[in-house]
């Protein structure tokens, strides 16, 4: 599959598309609501965007966001009105439910979110749509009730995060964590496992990559020493120059913050702890690395490592916090650096470094 997430103008998107069908069914226009096409047409007129994913087959996803501070409505209650993030249109097209790409759109709609910094995000949707509302749960939203249209109302808020689950958590990294780690991946790998860390911190060009590998990553190393990473901990991604050209103390550079989901010992110390197929079973293809890559490596290497982790963040082009500052600052020990167990104030101060608003990532 190839394709990328972009900005587009709703006056662009053919509304004819066969895309849209299952949208035109479930919103008909009544004494009531005005229905999907109207709406559509109406936020044509206005010069709307969506962020639109297509392929070579056609469209793919589309995303609506608008900020809001209205009551919603329920059926036994009411919500006060709070600044807002409403997921006004989420579809994927059938050929993509369940797949990578519905968890790479929900991700962005959260950094969207984050970024905005309002209270609540929430989204409508109707019973019927099982996989939607398990991403949805699966990623920290909570069932409020349900609108007069039949629809269930999906929320989640800043004021009520989820840390016992990475997932649910995100993009929010838990303000009790204890340690965290460095991740070092040579460069030519790393810009493919983490597209976009090289960035500028702005919604239009994030979505301009491809997001169909969705922000779960698996990362296959070979270390001396086995990590002691523990899920929910924050890792820095180390992005390792392997050119010839200029100081590698300035190109090599810490790029993006993930968080560990999981941690896999393959093999230790050529003992084999899970067998070839299980590992590739375990992989699935959140991995850089092609079958006969993770082949190699398994039959190889004396050690091996899988780390699974969520992609969290990214400091963008320019902001990239390079080896010498972290040496010079004494955040870079004299052995492995996988080996390094960074203070919850040290990793602050690397991601303000990084010009992260760490207020924004870290709240209680």
């Amino acid at each position: 599959m190839r394709g990328k997430f972009e900005l587009r103008k709703f006056a662009d998107v053919n509304l004819n598309d066969s895309f849209f069908d299952s949208l035109k069914e479930d919103y008909p226009a009544d004494k009531v609501n005005i229905g999907f096409e109207n709406w559509f047409k109406k936020k044509a007129s206005l010069g709307a965007t969506a962020l639109v994913f297509s392929d070579n087959e056609g469209l793919g996803a589309f995303i609506c966001l608008k900020e809001e501070t209205e009551p919603i409505i329920l059926t036994n209650k009411i919500l006060p009105a709070v600044p807002r993030k409403k997921i006004s249109t989420l579809r994927l097209a059938e050929r993509y439910r369940g797949q990578r790409l519905g968890e790479g759109a929900i991700g962005l709609i959260l950094w969207n979110w984050q970024k905005t910094k309002l209270k609540e995000v929430y989204v409508t949707v109707f019973k019927k749509q099982t996989q939607l509302i398990g991403q949805l749960e699966h990623f920290g939203f909570c069932l409020a009730g349900y609108n007069f249209n039949g629809e269930c109302v999906y929320i989640k808020s800043r004021d009520n995060i989820d840390y016992n689950d990475p997932y649910k958590s995100f993009p929010f990294i838990d303000p009790d964590f204890h340690n965290a780690g460095y991740l070092v991946v040579n460069d030519i790998y790393h810009d493919t496992l983490f597209p976009y860390s090289e960035l500028s911190r702005t919604l239009q060009e994030q979505i301009a990559l491809s997001a169909s590998n969705g922000i779960c990553k698996v990362y296959i190393g070979s270390p001396a020493n086995i990590p002691a990473y523990r899920i929910g901990e924050p890792v820095l991604v180390y992005r390792k120059y392997t050119g010839t050209a200029g100081q590698k103390g300035y190109k090599s550079c810490i790029t993006s913050y993930c968080v560990v989901t999981d941690m896999i010992v393959a093999k230790l110390n050529g003992s084999e702890k899970i067998s070839y197929y299980d590992l590739i079973e375990r992989i699935g293809n959140k991995s850089v690395f092609n079958e006969s890559e993770v082949h190699k490596k398994y039959y190889s290497e004396k050690n091996l490592v899988i780390i699974e982790m969520l992609y969290y963040g990214f400091f963008g082009a320019g902001n990239n916090v390079n080896w010498m500052w972290l040496k010079r600052n004494g955040h870079w020990g004299d052995g492995y650096p996988t080996s390094m167990r960074l203070t919850p104030e040290q990793f602050k101060e690397i991601l303000k470094e990084g010009r992260i608003d760490v207020s924004n990532v870290i709240i209680h």
